[in-house]
């Protein structure tokens, strides 16, 4: 980077241009605008972002980020438990629960199944769906009898779906895909609620090919 900016302005553009989907524009225009801004728009950033992890945890039921453990979701009783729906990443949840026509529970992956990037089974929440499948038939709880598949319509994200399909065939528990109202290579995190809305509704039972 040009050294005809301060130090402090090209450490914080570097900084910015680490984050994902943010290039050096993007991360020049940033730091721009907060230079422009008075300190008292920008303390407030600061202090959020130094707090950003304080309080936050991960819910060992749903794997989704939390400050109590089970999370407001998994705890509440009013909630379908009977039903599953199986995400990508922390934002996918979030984004059908906008839809407003979801009422069961979530699983969080935490990724999909990548031998390139190096991602497989261990490094991904899959283990601990099973178990918690097998578990709503043995302690007494409401027993899971829908999991709804909600991957990204992508080769990783079709080779996750299927390969927690074949773990979860010893149970009786219906497999559901949400339907394609996402274009194929979409991401969910970025799809409308109408989109979301209608893929949750239009979901079909999962098939082994």
């Amino acid at each position: 980077m040009s050294q005809f900016l301060p130090k402090s302005v090209r450490n914080l553009i570097e900084e910015f241009s680490k984050l994902p989907g943010i290039g050096q524009k993007s991360a020049q225009r940033l730091a721009m605008h907060l230079l422009k801004s008075p300190n008292s728009k920008i303390e407030p950033l600061g202090k959020a972002v130094l707090g950003l992890k304080e309080g936050i945890l991960f819910c060992e039921e749903c794997w989704n980020i939390a400050d109590k453990n089970p999370c407001a979701v998994c705890s509440n009783k009013s909630r379908d438990h009977g039903k599953i729906c199986v995400v990508e990443e922390i934002l996918d949840a979030a984004a059908i629960e906008r839809t407003g026509d979801y009422d069961g529970l979530y699983h969080v992956l935490h990724g999909v199944l990548s031998p390139v990037d190096g991602v497989g089974v261990e490094e991904l929440k899959i283990k601990e769906l099973v178990n918690r499948v097998a578990e709503s038939f043995s302690d007494g709880s409401v027993p899971v009898r829908e999991i709804i598949m909600a991957t990204n319509p992508s080769l990783e994200g079709e080779a996750t779906a299927l390969y927690i399909q074949k773990q979860l065939r010893d149970f009786d528990v219906i497999i559901t895909r949400i339907a394609r109202g996402i274009p194929t290579g979409g991401d969910i995190e970025y799809s409308d609620e109408l989109t979301l809305s209608r893929a949750m509704k239009g979901r079909a039972k999962f098939e082994l090919r």
